[in-house]
């Protein structure tokens, strides 16, 4: 036997003890099929990662949104957690203004194409004040710019069948959210913070924000987006390079 625990196993070991034999198959269907399975629900912590998914699922189900603050509350010189790439093709686009630069978003989506930075600035835009919560140390609150991803995903045609978001970066970095988060008015694209534009170190020219969780999750210097109906063919099948470094996939807040 694998010395890898599949998550659905695991799943049904912890299921089984809780609900008995004859219950738990219905409900790692049921559970499925809402999409309350996390992506890292693997090994020895997989039961709990479940747990508190769903748990937060659920009750985000209800309208739910994070905290927002007052201007007067934005932090000064914000806390800078991993400088702008030193690599060639990012310092010539920024050398350039990000002109030249394009948002590639491709998957399950009617109308994969890519995206300047003057045309996401052309969508509907959404101001706001928001905690960037980090475990680490590195929290702030600031003022956050930017398209809702629930706009850029509609105009490229989400397919029925999609369930996850995959963002990948300039410095070679890579998580998802699902759906909920997704779709949620509060997660941006955002090109600008407390200002015009967005701070290098911050993450230009466009960066994640998903306030709703936390700020791992925010990844800086986006390059692409895809859209999947499974997170099994990204990486290491476990939704995000977190969980490799000991951090959960879902950040939950």
């Amino acid at each position: 036997m694998s010395g890898r625990v599949s998550r659905r196993r695991l799943i049904q070991t912890g299921i089984g003890a809780a609900v008995g034999a004859g219950a738990f198959g219905a409900t790692v269907k049921v559970a499925d099929r809402y999409g309350l399975i996390p992506a890292n629900c693997r090994g020895v912590y997989g039961l709990s990662e479940t747990i508190t998914y769903a748990g937060q699922r659920l009750l985000t189900k209800l309208p739910s949104t994070a905290r927002e603050f007052d201007r007067s509350q934005i932090t000064e010189n914000p806390l800078v957690n991993g400088r702008a790439p030193t690599t060639e093709p990012y310092q010539k686009l920024l050398a350039g203004g990000f002109a030249d630069w394009r948002l590639t978003v491709d998957g399950m989506v009617a109308r994969p194409g890519t995206f300047s930075l003057e045309e996401l600035k052309g969508f509907p835009s959404r101001s706001q004040i928001t905690h960037q919560a980090c475990e680490e140390g590195w929290s702030f609150i600031a003022e956050w710019t930017g398209v809702p991803l629930s706009v850029v995903l509609e105009r490229a045609g989400i397919q029925p069948q999609a369930r996850w978001v995959f963002f990948f970066t300039f410095d070679k970095w890579w998580d998802s959210i699902d759906l909920d988060d997704a779709l949620h008015p509060q997660t941006l694209l955002a090109y600008a913070m407390n200002g015009p534009e967005m701070p290098i170190d911050h993450g230009a020219p466009l960066r994640l924000k998903v306030p709703r969780q936390l700020g791992y999750k925010s990844l800086k210097f986006l390059t692409r987006i895809t859209v999947t109906d499974s997170q099994n063919e990204v990486g290491d099948g476990l939704g995000s390079g977190s969980p490799s470094d000991g951090y959960s996939w879902y950040a939950g807040i």
